[in-house]
């Protein structure tokens, strides 16, 4: 692997694990305060996750917030560990963050789409090390 494409998954990985970071920040402050933020962050997690595992085995992806798509490419890649139902997490990442679409997750929900982040962070992680 090249030197910059190893820099370029990096950085993929460390802004994912921003976001990792930033939701046990919020669930640590009082998750029902900021389940919306959380969605977002674990929307914007998975994502960078999945982009990065598409990276690290050269597949080209366009820019896009759409989970379902990325998984459905990583699953070309790798079908069995990918096992993964983001429900409408994709949502959080761009449509719900407008007031014509607003929406307010509850605690559990938030909580819910946080371990999903998780999920997908601990998946690829193990797979790209």
């Amino acid at each position: 692997m090249t030197k910059d494409k190893t820099e370029y998954i990096k950085n993929w990985l460390f802004r994912a694990n921003e976001d990792i970071a930033v939701i046990a920040s919020l669930v640590n402050s009082g998750a029902k305060y900021y389940t919306s933020s959380i969605c977002f962050h674990a929307q914007q997690a998975s994502e960078k996750f999945l982009k990065a595992f598409l990276a690290y085995h050269d597949v080209d992806f366009p820019r896009t917030h759409d989970l379902d798509f990325l998984l459905l490419e990583c699953q070309k890649i790798d079908k069995n560990a990918f096992n993964i139902d983001f429900k409408s997490l994709t949502d959080f990442g761009v449509s719900l963050r407008y007031p014509d679409d607003f929406y307010i997750p509850d605690e559990n929900e938030a909580l819910e789409y946080g371990d999903i982040a998780i999920s997908v962070k601990e998946i690829v992680e193990q797979l790209i090390k």
